[in-house]
């Protein structure tokens, strides 16, 4: 019974910090008891371990956490990424306001690169040339090695160009993140009010020398959720095998989200590699360009002779919730 108390005093103690709230017999207190799933969860702000992980002009912060779930365990949020590692390296800059590198085509872009900005996955493979638009951030993977980085954590809104050899097949994986304000709580100021659900969203093409594509985001990708806020209500999220749902949960704005709840999920050690089993996951979800927002962001109108190929369109993918799940992996196979 020790331990018992000891967790119930936690949990009441979380709550007035967050809220302010008295101790009027009328006020409810917290309880885990109505959710059913496998995550852990947690409660309100996360601790701020760095204010803002990049400064550009007009671009909002970009802070990084750590939350302590109600069974004790420690998250970091909204994701632990590679941004200040060095050995990881960054993209290129297809369209960047922040380093003002802003091209108008694919051909101008391409041009500029570098070879030695080429990664070699295998020395003797094909190269492949990758564009992505990322809503807000990406790390990719192909068998395990690293080959880019996204240049801005949160915004202004930017995409990427990246090259790597390497033989057929090979597998994409990339870890995609729908940065926070609130830290912990996956929420921002926007519409008015304080605590305002973010989206995401990821859209990819890949092209060989020919300038054929060889690959594009699309639903034959998997995709897996491992954070999810802010969680109003914890009854509303269900589990069905591997899938992580949230479509029933609130996605409405708040001035006070201080006392909802975010969901966090352990991410496999080895889910970068090529032989990394996913067969289990979820198939990515596709949505439109309307649905992500894009349409007066130049960072990808400039751009869709790539994106919207007629022949071949590449279609933005997350999981099955695109406000309210912020970090996500997805995975893919090129035959």
């Amino acid at each position: 019974m020790k331990n018992t108390h000891k967790f119930v005093l936690v949990i009441v103690s979380v709550f007035f910090v967050h809220t302010g709230c008295n101790t009027d017999m009328d006020v409810a207190i917290p309880s885990i008891s109505d959710y059913n799933g496998t995550a852990s969860v947690s409660q309100g702000f996360a601790t701020v371990t760095t204010d803002n992980l990049f400064e550009c002009s007009n671009g909002r912060e970009a802070p990084v956490g750590v939350s302590t779930a109600m069974d004790g365990s420690t998250w970091t949020v909204p994701a632990q990424v590679n941004f200040t590692d060095n050995s990881f390296p960054f993209a290129s800059d297809l369209y960047n306001p922040c380093s003002g590198i802003t091209f108008n085509s694919e051909a101008a872009a391409v041009m500029s690169l570098k070879d030695e900005d080429i990664i070699e996955v295998d020395p003797n493979g094909e190269l492949i040339t990758a564009f992505v638009f990322a809503d807000n951030y990406f790390e990719m993977y192909i068998n395990g090695v690293p080959v880019g980085k996204d240049m801005v954590p949160f915004t202004p809104f930017n995409s990427s160009i990246l090259r790597f050899r390497v033989s057929y097949p090979f597998t994409i994986a990339m870890k995609l993140v729908d940065w926070e304000e609130n830290s912990g709580l996956g929420s921002e100021s926007n519409q008015g009010e304080s605590f305002y659900p973010g989206d995401g969203g990821m859209v990819a093409v890949f092209k060989n020398e020919a300038n054929e594509i060889v690959t594009s985001t699309g639903a034959d990708w998997k995709a897996q959720t491992f954070y999810t806020s802010p969680i109003k209500d914890l009854s509303c999220p269900t589990e069905n095998g591997a899938l992580r749902l949230s479509y029933n949960c609130n996605t409405d704005g708040s001035n006070d989200g201080t006392s909802f709840y975010a969901l966090h999920w352990d991410i496999p050690a080895n889910w970068t590699a090529e032989d990394f089993d996913d067969s289990s996951w979820p198939n990515a979800t596709p949505y439109t360009n309307t649905e992500i927002g894009v349409n007066n962001k130049p960072s990808y109108t400039n751009f869709t002779s790539i994106f919207d190929d007629p022949a071949d369109d590449a279609e933005f993918i997350w999981s099955t919730n695109v406000i309210l799940d912020n970090e996500v992996i997805v995975r893919f196979t090129v035959d």
